[in-house]
């Protein structure tokens, strides 16, 4: 089975036993973008994709998003989700951490400052970086014009990641 025109290749997760059809991106192939993007189209790419068989997977979203902007070699990536990104104190709302290095990120993940589901968004934010990806933020939606404050402001609206 093609998806996406095979934008995306999975491999089960290691946790597809007990979660069923979940995947990890194995590999992309951004060769069917790059004529979207060329002509002003932007493009949106399903996070399900399947195996070498045909088999389709279930793939985090975020994960997708990081691995696509990796390997069409973007600048930054966005994650725009419903929290306010990464908190020094996970239950105060107003420790928010507005800009961090990779090894500040690294720091807190192995202290247990972050869990749950900011993981797997600082983890594809972490390997994006690692990829080339310049800066990786995580950005609250639910704020009236965040992506604008993100991209046109000194302010941000979220946390922004470097390398």
């Amino acid at each position: 089975m093609k998806m996406d025109g095979r934008l995306l290749m999975a491999w089960p997760s290691p946790k597809a036993a007990d979660l069923g059809f979940v995947g990890e991106v194995a590999r992309v192939d951004p060769t069917i973008l790059r004529p979207l993007i060329d002509n002003n189209h932007i493009p949106v790419a399903m996070s399900v994709a399947a195996d070498e068989f045909g088999q389709p997977y279930n793939i985090n979203a975020d994960t997708v998003a990081g691995e696509l902007t990796a390997a069409l070699g973007a600048e930054k990536l966005i994650l725009l989700t419903d929290v306010a990104g990464i908190l020094e104190d996970r239950d105060d709302p107003k420790s928010l951490v507005k800009e961090i290095d990779i090894n500040g990120v690294k720091k807190m993940m192995e202290e247990g400052k972050v869990g749950g589901g900011m993981i797997p968004r600082v983890n594809c934010c972490m390997r994006s970086l690692a990829q080339g990806v310049t800066t990786a933020s995580i950005i609250n939606g639910r704020v009236p014009h965040s992506l604008l404050l993100e991209i046109m402001t000194d302010e941000g609206a979220g946390t922004m990641i470097t390398g």
